[in-house]
């Protein structure tokens, strides 16, 4: 046991690992031996439960024949199948007589769940031909616009369909899925497994409607969204067929989970399941506790900005469910039904740890319940929001929150407050609030409650409340510079005073006007989606904006979301709380010039959109 310690100590991901824990992951390693020309494991096989790391020889990985990649002393394989959960799409021989240890893959992701882990996933999986996929556009799926990984028609069939027809017509095509037009507006999807859980198991007859063995309505994905965007959304609602339509109805495919390859963010799912499992408030912060190195170890591995935002709703999610179900089990039973709403960065998966969470509770009830509260609800609502606070998530400071009554209330008054922030938008807040709104989504309910947020679709055909939205998304005008001039007089672009002197809230300059943008085309395109990048791209095809202005605005926040996360990131390394004032005195040149023409560039769309505020009522 002593000998496999050692090993795995010098060799990728396990040298991360403390010493108690590679003992304990030894006593669950066994040792095989393949003579030169045996297969380890065949195409097609899996998913597999165990992962392998050579002790001597070598390990061809192999693709219909075709060598990818050749793995020696030290080296890790099968990991990325098992992540996934899929067949395997290659084949592991030995290249010569070889000795390999054999690891329980749930051993393992511990490992690579920490920051080293990452890093190593990355590296293994992007920084060269990944093990296992072959090399050209199939490399990287996770990556490509999910329109880029759907094949062939779906089926889509009528509610009279049966049972048997249906099922006759999945086998035939040898999909997995069908798709079932319920309105115009709304699909239905049935699945293998709904055959399996209805019909065989659940003893619907074969004849009956397909609309009895149907999950309605489907959720779907844009076409522009990215597989691994997609693949968060699939593990968040423990669904393997998504989808992909387009804003205006058209079905382009369903996406199964086959279809996608893991991704690196898969591993923030170990810390999610730690999450689910906790039996305390205190296991949770201990769970919580992991986020932080999480992100470290992700941006140090290059992925995406926004990838990493959605890892971070995915856990604040988590969490928020988690601790809903303790304070339950604390209050007991909920007199009436309820649902907690995700609203502003949060609701639209951009958070970071920096960000205040904007949140609602709605709970079965008229208007005039309103008046007097349950008082178990505020209760609930700020108990969930205290354990939030110890796991480092600080509730909006302007109140925006289910401490506060406003967002603590019946399903009636808050559908009567979006009726009247939508009739009379220059009232007080009306405005602001929309916006939260807009960004909101549900993450946990228990019982039927009608969602508030459906109210929202009038808005649409508001022009009060456009030229308001547009009023809004001109207001903070990005700064041409970094320093203050006298002739003529310009604003600040850095904090003048306080403890923030000197620094750059990229945030307020920067990210916020482009949401603000986004917001605005998206509504005027009749696009319900909450991602800023996924609402300027949709606005663009839609010919609301410019696909140049929106490239600018989707390259500007891009930019803006990297200096945040590499300044944050900075921050956690030290130990210090992250927040989004970057020290422009640090930047390099390049970036600083990069920084100042995005500016620029959201400056001009802006300018372009001005002449939008004389639109007819």
């Amino acid at each position: 046991m002593h000998d496999i310690v050692e090993f795995l100590s010098r060799h990728e991901p396990f040298d991360a690992l403390p010493e108690d824990g590679l003992e304990d992951l030894s006593t669950s390693v066994e040792v095989e031996f393949f003579g030169a020309g045996e297969t380890v494991f065949r195409q097609g096989e899996g998913p597999l439960q165990h992962v392998w790391v050579v002790r001597r020889g070598q390990i061809e990985l192999t693709d219909s024949e075709r060598v990818l990649d050749v793995l020696g002393e030290g080296e890790l394989f099968g990991h990325r199948w098992t992540l996934a959960g899929l067949p395997i799409g290659i084949e592991a021989r030995a290249a010569e007589d070889t000795l390999l240890y054999r690891l329980p893959a749930d051993r393992v992701m511990t490992a690579l769940a920490r920051p080293a882990g990452l890093r190593y996933l990355a590296e293994t999986m992007h920084g060269r031909s990944a093990p296992g996929v072959s090399t050209g556009v199939a490399l990287d799926p996770v990556h490509q616009p999910v329109a880029q990984l759907v094949n062939g028609s779906p089926i889509i069939g009528d509610p009279d369909w049966t049972v048997r027809e249906t099922a006759q017509r999945m086998d035939a095509a040898g999909d997995s899925a069908a798709l079932v037009r319920v309105s115009d507006q709304e699909l239905g999807i049935v699945t293998d497994s709904d055959l399996r859980a209805r019909v065989v198991a659940g003893g619907v007859a074969p004849d009956a409607p397909v609309t009895e063995v149907m999950s309605s309505p489907a959720f779907t994905v844009t076409p522009e969204r990215y597989g691994a965007d997609v693949m968060l959304e699939m593990l968040d609602r423990n669904i393997r067929h998504i989808p992909v339509v387009w804003p205006h109805g058209e079905v382009v495919g369903i996406l199964s989970d086959r279809d996608l390859l893991v991704t690196e963010s898969r591993s923030a799912f170990v810390l999610r399941r730690a999450i689910e499992e906790a039996a305390s408030p205190e296991e949770l912060r201990r769970a919580a506790a992991q986020l932080r190195p999480a992100i470290i170890g992700l941006h140090h591995a290059r992925i995406s900005p926004a990838e990493i935002a959605s890892v971070i709703a995915v856990v604040v999610d988590a969490l928020t469910r988690r601790l809903i179900q303790l304070q339950v089990g604390e209050l007991g039973p909920p007199p009436r039904p309820l649902m907690w709403l995700a609203l502003g960065s949060l609701g639209r998966r951009e958070a970071v740890l920096s960000s205040d969470l904007d949140s609602g509770l709605v709970w079965e009830g008229e208007a005039e319940d309103a008046e007097s509260p349950p008082p178990y609800f505020l209760a609930l609502g700020r108990g969930v929001l205290a354990e939030m606070a110890a796991c480092g998530f600080s509730a909006d400071s302007h109140g925006a929150n289910p401490g506060q009554a406003l967002f603590n209330s019946s399903a009636g008054s808050w559908r009567l407050s979006i009726r009247d922030a939508v009739n009379d938008p220059e009232q007080g807040r009306a405005l602001v609030f929309l916006s939260l709104m807009f960004d909101g989504r549900l993450v946990h309910g228990i019982g039927e409650v009608r969602n508030p947020l459906e109210e929202l679709r009038q808005i649409w055909h508001h022009r009060t409340v456009l030229r308001l939205m547009l009023r809004l998304a001109l207001s903070r005008r990005p700064p041409t510079g970094f320093q203050r001039l006298r002739d003529p007089p310009r604003e600040f672009v850095v904090e003048h005073s306080g403890e923030h002197q000197g620094r750059l809230n990229i945030k307020q300059h920067g990210l916020i006007p482009i949401e603000a943008i986004a917001r605005y085309v998206s509504l005027r395109a009749h696009v319900h989606t909450l991602s800023t990048k996924v609402r300027l791209d949709a606005a663009a095809t839609a010919g609301v904006i410019p696909a140049k202005n929106a490239l600018a605005l989707t390259e500007a926040h891009d930019l803006f979301w990297e200096l945040r996360l590499e300044h944050q990131v900075g921050q956690l390394s030290r130990g210090e709380d992250p927040d989004d004032y970057i020290d422009v005195k640090t930047m390099d040149p390049a970036n600083r010039r990069h920084t100042r023409d995005a500016f620029r560039a959201v400056s001009a769309v802006q300018r372009s959109l001005r002449g939008e505020l004389s639109l007819p009522p």
